[in-house]
């Protein structure tokens, strides 16, 4: 597995890198945000969003009591929260593992309580705090697409990255 570390120094950034996410988003991925609460994964979502040239009039917010909420865009962004989610059982009993195979962006914060199912090709985005309103991500993937498409991502965000190699 490959690593890419990099710092979000400012909500400008973050909008940039996930605006690009958006913007370099496919049918079928599955991107997957992890970290503490009020780490910035709903705000990173949004940036997302607004990639995915989802309507200005669909204000995205966290998905914590519905579980899923869906955006149209250039393809849909469904967008769900596991936090209120012991294990994977829920997400199967609730149907929401088939969104991971749909035509449209799986967008997931606290992936990690249904890590067994999440299809091995996708993008976790690890989001940690740092000082001064900034934010340490950790991209991480398995998949050898990954690889290009993250510099890609990085280099149009104008981020600098540091890649570890796992």
């Amino acid at each position: 597995m490959a690593s890419y570390v990099f710092t979000l120094s400012s909500p400008q950034e973050t909008e940039k890198f996930g605006n690009a996410l958006g913007v370099n988003a496919s049918p079928g991925d599955v991107f997957c945000l992890d970290g503490d609460l009020g780490a910035g994964k709903t705000t990173l979502s949004q940036a997302i969003a607004r990639g995915l040239q989802v309507p200005a009039d669909c204000y995205v917010t966290s998905p914590s009591f519905a579980i899923l909420h869906e955006y149209p865009g250039r393809i849909p962004m469904y967008h769900m929260d596991f936090y209120r989610l012991s294990d994977s059982t829920e997400v199967i009993d609730l149907g929401f593992e088939e969104y991971f195979y749909l035509l449209g962006l799986t967008v997931i914060e606290w992936s990690k309580r249904a890590e067994d199912i999440l299809p091995t090709d996708r993008l976790g985005l690890f989001i940690e705090m740092g000082p001064n309103d900034s934010r340490r991500v950790t991209c991480s993937f398995s998949d050898e697409k990954w690889h290009a498409r993250i510099q890609e991502i990085l280099s149009e965000s104008g981020l600098q990255y540091e890649i570890l190699e796992k």
